[in-house]
Formats: C-alpha cells, structure tokens, sequence
C-alpha cells in the first residue's frame, strides 16, 4: 500500500512516538542509524493552541529528520483541528498523527490519548476536524480498546479510516493492560486485512528478528519500533538487513556503544539551553546503552549517578581500560549473584 508522503522503502520502519525518549537527538541519531520514518512526542492540543514555551520546543525538528510526523493528543475537537492548523503553518511537517493510545492517567483523566476510545464517536469527530484544518497527512496511532470488553481494534480501525486517517498504527494491547501481557499480533493482520489504508505494526519488538516476524505474521505495511529502540539505535539497520534479505549486522561492540552513546549525549548537550537538567535526564538513555555489558549492574549505578555530560566519558573510559577485571568480577561471582544481575538487566 502506498503512504501518503514520500518514501523511498516499501516497507518504512518507523521510531515510535514515545515522551521523554523521541525528542529530536534521538530521532536523528535513530535516523542515522536507519529509521524510515520519526515522530515527535506526543504534544497537547492545549499546549500547542496557547503557544506554550515547554510544548512549542518540543516541536523543533531539523532536516535530517524528515519524513517526520507531529503527533498531538487531546479530546476537544476544536482545539485539535486548531493545534493541527498551527502546527502545519509553522513547522510543515511531512503529516499530523493523533495519539489515542497514551495509557497514561494524567492524559487519560482528561479523555484524551487511549481515552477517547470510550467514546469513537468522539475519536471521529477529532480526526475528521484535524482533517478539515490541515493538507498534510493525517494518521492515527491507537490501542485495540479501552478494556477487554471493548476490545474490537478492526472496528476502531474502520472508524478511524472512515473519518479520514490515511496511515493507521495498531499497538494491539488495550489501555487497562498498560504494557503488561502480550501485544495480540493477530490483531494487527486483522486490521491490516480490513483496512484500504496502510496499517503499521507496533508492540514487543525487542530485537530485529521481532520486527521481521511481525511483518511476515501480519502483513503490516510497516513496523513501527518502541522500546526496542532503547540503547540500541542500529536495531533499524539491523531491521533493514533482515527486510532485504542480507546477513544482520552485528550489534556494535563496546568501545562503538560507547562512541555512539557519546555522539548521542553531545547532540543532547547542543540541543538543551539547561546542561545540567539535560545530563540528568539522559541518565536513562546511559541506562540502557549498557545493558547486558559485564558489570553492568554496577557501571548502571555510577552512570545514574552523573551530573554532567563530561563525567560520562571518563567511566566509559575507565571501563574500557579495566574491561577485563569487569569480565573477571562477573566469572568470579556466584551463581545466584550473576542471575541476580541479569534478572535486572533483562527487567
């Protein structure tokens, strides 16, 4: 099927629209490393509409970043065909998508992200008002329903295309299970077969192997990555491998990791006005570079603990210099120690 804005792959792998992680240096880093496609964080109506500084700077994006999506939530349908209008006139995206699948209370509590699945008339009067109030693209990013009884994601889906959506992405879990159980992947090939618009894959991809089963099980015009994102960028690349039929290439080894992490953390640096509030913030991302590293329980805890970007690099270094003894202190340990320590890893 073909999307509604310029690409040069038939099957896109989108980075996912995820708060506090696709702000702008990580979608660019994720660019580099073979993201098709990227979307902001999920942005308030309201926000938008009432010029707010802390909304209006998260919707900067450079070049290297197209073919990029703003998404935007909320459950006014004026104030959305409004954010949608601002947004087009002043960042022109490549297109708008709507968040209704944000779990989280605070955005729930007011109706809008996952909440609007309660009422799908609603969910339809706010895209066709996005619609109405813009010519780029818009597409829609949902959940399967509210709650288990009612969960019908092809209904929802049908509605959603009705109303104008020209790209449908399906993370096939409903609001109550949050991130727990299993993402239904039947789910996704049912939509994609009811549907006349491309419909793209989201949930449990944690590997590149993931993604491509996704794709072959369901029929997915394309695969949209979350968490398995997290301190693994070239998961994209490594995708695309598997996509065209090449050999996967290798995780990076440590010392690249590093160099990677490192190249991410200056682009944080130059992108942030606060220096210090962006180090602390990047000390999850820090997090995730170093899982499954030998040691990593304890290099997790010296990181977390950074106040500053250039204390990053001198334990990256240190470790690189005494990587052996980490190794060691991992063989030498008990085996109720090691499980203990990948249990965390793996969490």
């Amino acid at each position: 099927m073909r999307f509604p804005f310029v690409l040069d792959v038939e099957t896109p792998v989108y980075l996912a629209p995820m708060a506090g992680v696709s702000e702008s240096p990580f979608r660019r880093l994720c660019r580099r490393h073979g993201a098709d496609v990227v979307v902001t964080e999920f942005l308030s109506a309201e926000g938008i509409r009432r010029d707010n500084p802390a909304t209006v700077a998260k919707l900067r994006f450079g070049p290297d970043e197209r073919p990029i999506g703003v998404q935007i939530f909320g459950a006014d349908p004026d104030a959305m065909g409004e954010a949608a209008r601002l947004v087009t006139d002043v960042f022109q995206p490549e297109f708008i998508d709507i968040n209704f699948g944000c779990p989280v209370k605070k955005v729930v509590r007011r109706n809008g992200g996952s909440g609007c699945l309660r009422d799908l008339d609603l969910v339809q009067q706010v895209i066709r008002a996005v619609a109405r109030s813009t010519h780029l693209p818009v597409t829609v990013k949902t959940r399967s329903g509210w709650n288990e009884e009612m969960r019908d994601p092809v209904a929802i889906a049908l509605r959603c295309q009705d109303a104008g959506a020209r790209v449908l992405s399906l993370h096939p879990r409903t609001r109550t299970q949050m991130y727990t159980g299993h993402a239904h992947w039947d789910e996704i090939a049912a939509v994609a077969q009811a549907l006349d618009i491309p419909v793209v894959g989201n949930g449990d991809i944690k590997v590149a192997e993931d993604a491509v089963r996704m794709h072959r099980e369901t029929g997915c015009a394309g695969i949209m990555i979350a968490r398995g994102s997290y301190g693994q960028p070239w998961i994209f690349d490594q995708v695309k491998d598997l996509l065209a039929g090449r050999p996967k290439r290798p995780a990076p080894a440590t010392e690249e990791k590093f160099r990677i992490a490192l190249d991410h953390a200056r682009m944080v640096q130059d992108y942030e006005a606060d220096a210090v509030g962006a180090a602390l913030e990047f000390r999850k991302h820090l997090g995730w570079y170093v899982k499954g590293l030998p040691g990593s329980a304890d290099l997790r805890r010296r990181l977390h603990a950074v106040n500053s970007f250039g204390e990053v690099e001198g334990i990256f270094g240190d470790y690189l210099q005494h990587e052996e003894r980490w190794r060691d202190q991992v063989a030498d340990a008990d085996p109720g120690s090691r499980e203990g320590e990948l249990e965390e890893v793996e969490r």
